[in-house]
């Protein structure tokens, strides 16, 4: 296997991965300030212009907000490179630590996240962790606000909370603004230690470890600090350091007592807030709601920022083109990658925005949080990646053309069982494999399908559940609940029907 091929690297610019398209490479830009993934929309253009010339045409947004060029060989990754780095754009490096698109500039933001991703990122550099942590290891800073990075999974996660004592961080673990398992809530200086810490105990584990594979121990060591004396104002050379055999913290310091030995008074109150039971397995999702979509306008302390979608986070390079010139002609400054799949378009007066809507619309980006497009996620798919399956982005294309009214839920389209577009469980999904498009329903694209049918006939497929949905429904019922009430073996039926 060489270097181009290994899955599960992450496709960076100076190491790009092999797909069934050619090689693909992934970059994040910091251009537009720190942490803010901005490009001006020349510099956007010069990059696409970059990309049409050396790769295949596509070009992609992540659902975590990366920008994907498809397409290249060996030699033209390295001309990529060098004429990326001509245009003067910063591309992020080391352990992500990622914060909000509207860092910094969202008025109902609880917090700036960026000062704390900054020291985070300092923390990580001075203990030598950059070169121990795997590729994929990520920690996410979210200070709230309309665009939360709640649908980001992340190793570790940082999330403002205003609290009677002021503002303070969530410090949770392994997974997404529902399922992270919450160890703490601190202050900046004691959320820094305690997830530095969680990435020490990652990187003992190994270069293909992620904090879901911290045992309990560790985890109740990490929530542990609540016993902890003024640890942030500890040099550095004291922060916890990690056991060989038991990758535990060594704490330095003795725990507060219950009580002090003077008078009998209550000990002072520990940095972090105690939260009862967290440690039992209770995980914070029940306080997130379902985050904002990307796509809109949305108000800002100067000025607005309009979203618009890409398409199953893939568009042809020349109608991105299009879409940035369009944004210079309006006097767009910025341009931002949003997680969700989607660019923010800051700078340009609120007189412009109709006509650059109107202009994403007729290249057939997505303008409307309502379109169905923005519930499919579908990956590359055949003959794209080398996995795939069924041609993925067809199929979508087809349920959503089709059955737009029944796409209440998430429908994931995949071409292989790993379901890179969709990690986690969807309500709907439709796998490649040897037997051909298998649904899988409340489940991931890794579980066993409950039906089959051949892969040029899946979307034809959907629309039998789509059927089935429009007849069994409720008044005033929505579609994700008229699948939970049909069950599996009902919606596998309707699924096989021809």
């Amino acid at each position: 296997m060489n270097a181009y091929s290994r899955r599960g690297a992450c496709p960076a610019l100076s190491a790009p991965m092999q797909t069934g398209d050619g090689l693909l490479v992934r970059l994040n830009p910091v251009a537009g300030g720190p942490s803010s993934g901005g490009l001006s929309p020349k510099l956007l253009i010069g990059l696409a212009e970059s990309a049409l010339r050396h790769g295949n045409g596509i070009m992609e947004v992540t659902a975590r907000g990366s920008l994907q060029i498809r397409g290249l060989t060996t030699q033209s990754a390295t001309l990529l490179a060098k004429e990326v780095d001509a245009l003067g754009i910063v591309v992020r490096t080391g352990v992500p630590v990622e914060t909000g698109p509207l860092a910094g500039i969202d008025p109902q933001e609880i917090a700036d996240p960026r000062p704390l991703a900054d020291r985070i990122r300092e923390a990580v550099e001075d203990a030598g962790l950059t070169q121990r942590l795997g590729p994929k290891v990520s920690v996410v800073v979210d200070g709230g606000g309309q665009l939360t990075m709640d649908a980001v999974t992340a190793d570790v996660r940082l999330k403002a909370a205003s609290t009677e004592a002021g503002i303070r961080w969530r410090v949770s673990v392994a997974g997404d603004g529902r399922n992270a398992r919450l160890l703490a809530v601190a202050d900046e200086g004691v959320a820094r230690d305690i997830a530095v810490a969680a990435l020490r105990m990652i990187a003992e584990k190994g270069r293909d470890a992620h904090a879901r594979d911290l045992s309990e121990r560790q985890l109740v060591s990490l929530a542990g600090w609540l016993c902890l004396t003024s640890l942030r104002e500890a040099p550095p050379s004291v922060l916890p350091d990690i056991s060989p055999s038991r990758g535990e913290i060594a704490h330095s310091r003795s725990p507060l007592p219950i009580s002090s030995d003077a008078e009998g008074e209550p000990a002072p109150e520990p940095p972090i807030s105690p939260l009862v039971g967290e440690m039992s397995g209770r995980t914070e999702g029940g306080a997130v709601e379902h985050p904002r979509s990307p796509i809109g306008v949305f108000d800002l302390n100067t000025g607005h920022a309009l979203g618009i979608g890409l398409p199953y986070g893939s568009m042809p390079t020349e109608r991105l083109i299009a879409l940035a010139q369009s944004a210079v002609t309006l006097g767009t400054s910025e341009i931002r990658l949003a997680p969700g799949r989607a660019l923010l378009f800051l700078g340009q007066p609120p007189a412009a925005n109709p006509s650059l809507q109107q202009t994403a619309a007729t290249l057939g980006f997505v303008t409307a949080p309502t379109d169905p497009r923005t519930r499919i996620a579908a990956c590359p798919g055949a003959p794209a990646c080398a996995s795939g399956r069924i041609a993925t982005r067809d199929i979508a294309e087809a349920i959503a053309t089709e059955n737009a009214d029944s796409l209440d839920f998430t429908l994931h389209v995949s071409g292989c069982a790993k379901g890179c577009a969709h990690p986690g469980p969807a309500a709907l999904t439709v796998v490649g494999g040897e037997n051909g498009a298998g649904l899988v329903v409340n489940a991931t694209a890794k579980a066993l399908p409950a039906g089959y049918r051949p892969g040029y006939d899946a979307a034809r497929g959907i629309g039998r559940v789509a059927a089935a949905i429009r007849s069994a429904r409720y008044q005033g019922e929505t579609a994700a609940a008229c699948l939970t009430r049909l069950g599996p073996a009902d919606i596998a039926e309707a699924y096989r029907q021809e």
